[in-house]
């Protein structure tokens, strides 16, 4: 239908161009990697999960049986990575970023209890790393935690230089499915165990 003076079809086509906006264009790296991990998990090749970020819920309102809506919360302890699950027989576990920054990953985007995380994973021979994606200029990289971890003790840097992820990262391709073939990288690291 239309409205007088157009005003409808304004709005319809305000809200087609949002949806054709450039920046809304991609997905997330956390939807991106849900969606490879949901795809792993039907082929039966890993079963990797999001972890929940640990809250106390305080206050919640019940309007209704079906509609609780929580008020209050806090988070209880310190959220460690974000996903982890199992391939392959190991234990794998690694925290996923996103940058702007068309040179550098701010070093202040992870937490000391997050790096203490991927330390004592890799220390216990799990598989630890860092998924980074460069937004702006659309490039994902999976650091492994050996190299991450050496880059943290011989550089007094603030942030990780776009130039390391490059020589020292392994770039992640966008795909179909899955999305992110990160375990296709996981596989060259182990060795294909």
């Amino acid at each position: 239908m239309n409205y007088p003076s157009g005003i409808r079809k304004e709005k319809e086509k305000d809200l087609f161009l949002q949806k054709l906006n450039y920046k809304n264009r991609g997905m997330t790296l956390e939807s991106d990697i849900n969606i490879s991990n949901e795809y792993y998990r039907e082929i039966e090749k890993a079963f990797i999960y999001k972890k929940p970020t640990p809250i106390k819920i305080t206050k919640v309102d019940y309007p209704s049986r079906d509609k609780a809506v929580i008020k209050e919360a806090f988070f209880t302890i310190p959220s460690t990575t974000d996903y982890n699950g199992l391939y392959k027989g190991k234990y794998i576990d690694f925290e996923a970023k996103e940058t702007k920054s068309k040179s550098s990953f701010a070093l202040n985007n992870i937490h000391p209890h997050q790096i203490k995380h991927i330390e004592n994973i890799h220390y216990h021979e799990g598989i630890a790393f860092l998924i980074v994606r460069f937004t702006t200029l659309n490039e994902t990289y999976l650091l492994p935690a050996k190299d991450f971890l050496s880059f943290l003790q011989k550089e007094e840097r603030k942030s990780i230089p776009l130039e390391f992820f490059k020589t020292n990262a392994y770039q992640i391709k966008d795909g179909y499915n899955p999305r992110l073939d990160y375990l296709k990288i996981v596989d060259q690291i182990i060795g294909g165990i």
